[in-house]
């Protein structure tokens, strides 16, 4: 039955199951989220617009009440002044972008009914086999953008067949497997959670997902998505050649899920050389013209450009900094020759790097809600280098303002600070809803925990010092209870917990990155969200840049480098002014 309740100025439907009493407490909570009233003045609350929120609960398998959707924020075409900024257009259907009935009714069973505008332009172009490179702002549904196309093709590819034995002997090199790279645990079991989230008609998972990572080992079955992180993986496949050559030769789709930072830092060595592994067998696939051999190490090494294998081998198992030539696609050497006309003799000039062709039989995307290609060494720019004729899709506001975000500034001292604190985590406290409060390192964690606790505020405390099975246990606490949660940038980035309705900056972010993902956490999948941004006197200049560059429509990423924190240009800056007094 449907449940009706209005608060000026929204409309709140709520469609309930056959067991109402499991139901009140969490429609308490969604009501309390949806029409909260504002503490201050500091905290206007819009009277402007109509939104309808729809909550659809059902009975799971197991009998308990499983929140499957929470529609977006509708708002009316005024509030957004008519442009939709997150669903693709009514008329555009989860069929209609190439996907079978059989995924089309799992996502509408999950709460899928209709998808996102960054959905709508990356299936079709992961579905076409071309190397993609998605970079959409956060919350516009990105996951599934990947996900969802990828099951399509495994599960045509495999018609329905269980996986078999992944042991020892490795994967089976017929089957089509895709790996999925992430950068730590907690996003590697979100992406197994989501896509365990599709079943079919008898709530069984459309494909079979495992994980390898944390305290996860190689599966005992093969699955059809493998999910891992680039450390876990080379210490699962190097110390085994078998495994190896069998899991390189069975993997045809290869992800990059928080592209940008596996691509940089202490990441980028382990990726680039995974990415030289997965060449170098498009290589032997491609030259051997072997295309369903089951034992890899059987393949005829002879017949191929010796010079070729030993180059990528040296490439694999360099463990070295990535240097640009590296970045750059694999490639041979060839001896320049010139031909004198007078008496036909033959000069060496030297050396130059070619390509040598050969037949692609891997897929390749890259997923990130930043992508910075202001620089050589940029994410953005070494993509553009090492994959130049892939299939780019961009969301409307990567880097930029999302028009679903209220932002408020306030510029505090060391007296006003707490006070201005409280204040801001009080309005999101009392609606019992999601908030989420950032501070730049553990002791400032521990810091604004302690200030809230002495004002009668219970909070989460989640910053690296926390075991992972901690920080795991507070993060499902969280998206299933509501609350505050005070954390550093561990939990900026990725992670999906649905309904925060407030973010919070207690210390100002330092990296444009940083500020793009915290802020992100707020205002997904249509939401509305507030973002309230503490800041001080040495952060002025840079809220100043990121202002102008909101209101100007520019990407934030060129208010300061991602390299080096803004408060350090200051620094830089302050030196440079007393010298020259």
């Amino acid at each position: 039955m449907l449940f009706l309740h209005r608060s000026a100025p929204m409309l709140h439907f709520y469609k309930l199951s056959s067991s109402p009493k499991l139901l009140l407490s969490q429609l308490r909570r969604t009501h309390s989220f949806i029409s909260a009233p504002s503490l201050s003045s500091s905290f206007p609350r819009s009277s402007t617009s109509l939104r309808v929120h729809l909550l659809c609960l059902v009975q799971s398998n197991g009998g308990g009440v499983r929140s499957l959707a929470t529609a977006a924020a509708v708002s009316t075409a005024a509030d957004r002044g008519g442009v939709e900024t997150f669903f693709a257009d009514e008329g555009v259907s989860w069929t209609a972008l190439g996907l079978s009935d059989t995924i089309s009714q799992a996502l509408s069973n999950a709460g899928f009914n209709r998808p996102s505008l960054v959905q709508a332009e990356s299936i079709p172009s992961i579905l076409s086999g071309k190397d993609s490179i998605i970079a959409a702002e956060t919350g516009s549904g990105k996951t599934h953008s990947y996900l969802v196309p990828l099951i399509h093709k495994l599960s045509a590819a495999s018609g329905g067949a269980v996986s078999g034995s992944a042991s020892d002997k490795g994967f089976k090199p017929s089957r089509e497997v895709s790996l999925v790279l992430c950068p730590n645990v907690l996003l590697c079991e979100q992406v197994v959670r989501m896509a365990n989230g599709l079943r079919d008609g008898n709530g069984d998972p459309l494909i079979k997902v495992a994980a390898v990572c944390g305290r996860q080992g190689w599966p005992v079955y093969q699955p059809d998505i493998l999910v891992s992180t680039p450390a876990a993986l080379l210490n699962n496949i190097e110390p085994k050649k078998q495994r190896k050559m069998s899991f390189l030769r069975g993997v045809k789709y290869v992800v990059f899920d928080e592209a940008d930072m596996l691509l940089c830092g202490s990441f980028q060595n382990q990726v680039i050389r995974l990415i030289n592994m997965f060449r170098h067998d498009e290589k032997l696939l491609s030259w051997t013209g072997q295309p369903t051999a089951d034992n890899a190490s059987e393949l005829d090494l002879e017949s191929l450009p010796q010079d070729a294998l030993e180059q990528d081998e040296e490439a694999q198992d360099d463990s070295s900094p990535a240097d640009d030539e590296e970045i750059e696609s694999l490639s041979e050497e060839e001896e320049l020759e010139e031909t004198n006309e007078a008496d036909g003799s033959v000069q060496k000039r030297g050396w130059r790097r070619v390509l040598r062709p050969y037949d692609r039989s891997k897929q390749y995307i890259f997923v990130a809600a930043t992508l910075p290609a202001n620089g050589k060494r940029t994410a953005g720019a070494v993509l553009k280098r090492m994959f130049p004729e892939a299939n780019w899709v961009s969301g409307s506001y990567l880097h930029r303002h999302n028009p679903r975000l209220e932002r408020k500034w306030f510029e505090v001292t060391v007296d006003s600070q707490v006070d201005a604190l409280i204040e801001a985590v009080k309005h999101g406290a009392e609606s019992e809803t999601r908030t989420m409060v950032f501070a730049n390192t553990v002791e400032a964690v521990e810091a604004v925990a302690k200030i809230l606790e002495r004002a009668g505020i219970e909070c989460y405390r989640y910053h690296k010092d926390a075991s992972l099975e901690e920080r795991a246990g507070m993060i499902d606490d969280f998206r299933e209870k509501g609350g505050i949660f005070v954390c550093t940038d561990a939990a900026a980035r990725g992670v999906d917990i649905p309904n925060i309705s407030h973010v919070i900056q207690a210390d100002f972010a330092t990296s444009a990155v940083d500020f793009l993902h915290r802020v992100g956490r707020t205002g997904r999948a249509g939401q509305h969200g507030i973002v309230t941004s503490l800041f001080t006197e040495s952060n002025r200049d840079l809220v100043s840049a990121i202002r102008e560059a909101e209101e100007l429509g520019r990407p934030v990423e060129t208010a300061f480098s991602r390299k080096r924190g803004f408060r350090n240009k200051l620094k830089k800056r302050g030196k440079l002014q007393l010298m020259s007094q």
